[in-house]
């Protein structure tokens, strides 16, 4: 590739969150009107299709892409154009067959997928997201040697393009079909039908991004044989992905236990249990369209920091990771804070057309907020210990809380008077126990000791005060607007919308008058100086 200007930690972060911030607003517009179209029951079907497939995906794409982007990395920071070159030739025949693979598999065996999941009626869109895993694995490659090289713009833009055509194919597949009387099995296969048109779309950008951006230059580096290359990918990615994959793993066997649980612990029929199951993933949707701005960080991160790793700039990779600390906290705290004290207005605002069902899922909602902080910090301390050479660590803290997640779900979801509600309880858990493993390892590890009590207090006190200003806004606006009476759609709505707001203001003030925020952090992102300068920071 003639390679863009090389893009900071921040800047390449930036980059991605831009674009992760437009593919959530596209997201937004793609999954809250598909829950008001497929309610509890096709959401099921959807989640499942989508479970088996995360696993797959993750298999085949979690930590072998990231293996190129660190190798990539190193040999860019080195000057080894060829070592470069061989890498990505060598790497996208092992992505096409590992996508060949998982598609034909999915395809195939879709029933017995579906069945396994106890969910047979999810078997459509099983195999309609089967040509997906193939496309994705090509565009994990792709993506994985552009990131290397600090350029984050391609994987961005496909991202976009990936998620406008959820919405402008999915979305009218899924109401199109229902309205035929098809079935919400039919239905969530429409819905499905837009990602993997979407993966197409995608890739095929990636491939004429890297035809028409070829490098033509000569470099006199001898690279490694094609096999000490693939070696150095596994060993890279391959506990990587153990680590990701047995997240992946464990939710797709926990996704079957609640399945499991509520319909021999409680005797509910197959329909009666997915719509319970819905309710829990309605809330669910809510914390994973928050959490996905996290991954712009770690995968600017781990390219960023093993540059500096491989220039033994031990001073530089300190300052990218506290700085990946700083800016994590900053965004996970307010968000988890929001969406627990917000939690039954928001759901009633995003499913106009599932009143009843939003109320059931507020209270799943309320829980699973202050998971969504644990999240947020899961994934960058997984990044850090993977950047330090630590990747065995992340498998043995997420098997350790993906267990724990596993036996919490089947006592209490098979106990009538916790029933679903033991899904978020054992959410909240499992994640728990991760993070306090991961932040040990970091401690341990990190050649500069974090001082966890410094990056947490203030970014602490400023989510409490930002969520008791949003809890007294919201209720004070909705008796206001109700006149003490049943809060309407509407009401709801613009209460929840004014909550949101003055939680946003009482944050930002926060972060400038205590200091959380640092010029460091915004330095290298667009306007970075000029923030700076107008916010008066240091």
């Amino acid at each position: 590739m003639a390679n863009p200007k090389k893009q900071s930690f921040l800047g390449g972060a930036a980059v991605l969150a831009g674009a992760a911030a437009v593919v959530k607003l596209i997201g937004a517009v793609y999954k809250i009107p598909l829950n008001n179209i497929l309610g509890q029951v096709g959401k099921t079907y959807f989640d499942t299709a989508y479970s088996i497939y995360n696993v797959l995906l993750t298999i085949s794409t979690a930590g072998l892409p990231l293996a190129i982007s660190k190798l990539t990395s190193q040999a860019h920071a080195q000057g080894r154009e060829n070592q470069k070159r061989k890498l990505f030739r060598t790497a996208i025949w092992l992505f096409f067959a590992l996508g060949l693979v998982g598609s034909v598999f999915m395809f195939f065996r879709a029933e017995s997928l579906a069945a396994y999941m106890n969910t047979p009626m999810a078997r459509l869109p099983i195999r309609t997201l089967a040509p997906a895993v193939f496309c994705v694995c090509l565009l994990a490659c792709m993506r994985g040697y552009t990131q290397g090289q600090g350029n984050m713009t391609p994987t961005a833009v496909s991202q976009i393009l990936e998620a406008l055509c959820k919405v402008g194919i999915g979305l009218p597949c899924a109401w199109y079909l229902i309205q035929l009387g098809r079935g919400l099995d039919a239905g969530a296969a429409g819905a499905i039908l837009g990602v993997t048109a979407g993966t197409v779309l995608s890739m095929c950008f990636l491939i004429v991004y890297l035809l028409r951006h070829r490098e033509r230059e000569r470099s006199l580096d001898v690279p490694e044989s094609s096999g000490a290359l693939l070696r150095q990918i596994l060993a890279i990615g391959i506990p990587i992905t153990l680590s990701n994959s047995a997240m992946s793993i464990i939710s797709m066997i926990d996704t079957k236990i609640v399945m499991g649980r509520l319909q021999s612990g409680l005797l509910l029929a197959e329909e009666q249990a997915a719509a319970l199951n819905g309710e829990y993933r309605f809330a669910m949707d809510m914390v994973n369209m928050v959490v996905a701005f996290a991954y712009p960080v770690t995968m600017s991160l781990l390219p960023t920091a093993s540059a500096a790793l491989a220039q033994r700039d031990t001073g530089r990779v300190d300052r990218i990771i506290s700085s990946a600390f700083r800016v994590i906290i900053l965004l996970s705290l307010p968000a988890g804070v929001g969406l627990s004290v917000l939690s039954t207005p928001i759901m009633r605002l995003i499913l106009p057309a599932q009143q009843e069902a939003a109320l059931a899922a507020g209270p799943h909602l309320r829980i699973l907020g202050f998971a969504c902080i644990l999240i947020f910090l899961m994934i960058l301390t997984n990044a850090i210990l993977q950047t330090y050479g630590k990747e065995l660590l992340p498998i043995f803290t997420v098997i350790t809380g993906g267990l724990v997640k596993i036996v919490m779900n089947y006592f209490l979801v098979g106990r009538p008077e916790i029933n679903i509600n033991g899904a978020p309880i054992s959410t909240l858990c499992c994640y728990s126990v991760i993070v306090a493993l991961n932040l040990l390892f970091v401690w341990r590890y990190s050649p500069k000791k974090p001082r966890y009590p410094a990056l947490f207090a203030r970014p602490i006190l400023a989510s409490v005060l930002m969520g008791g200003a949003a809890w007294a806004v919201y209720g004070f606006a909705s008796r206001l607007l109700s006149g003490g009476g049943a809060v309407s759609y509407g009401e709801n709505a613009l209460a929840t919308l004014c909550g949101i707001g003055a939680g946003v203001v009482v944050y930002g003030v926060l972060v400038i008058a205590l200091r959380i925020l640092r010029a460091e952090d915004v330095a290298a992102i667009p306007h970075g100086k000029t923030l700076i300068k107008v916010l008066h920071l240091k």
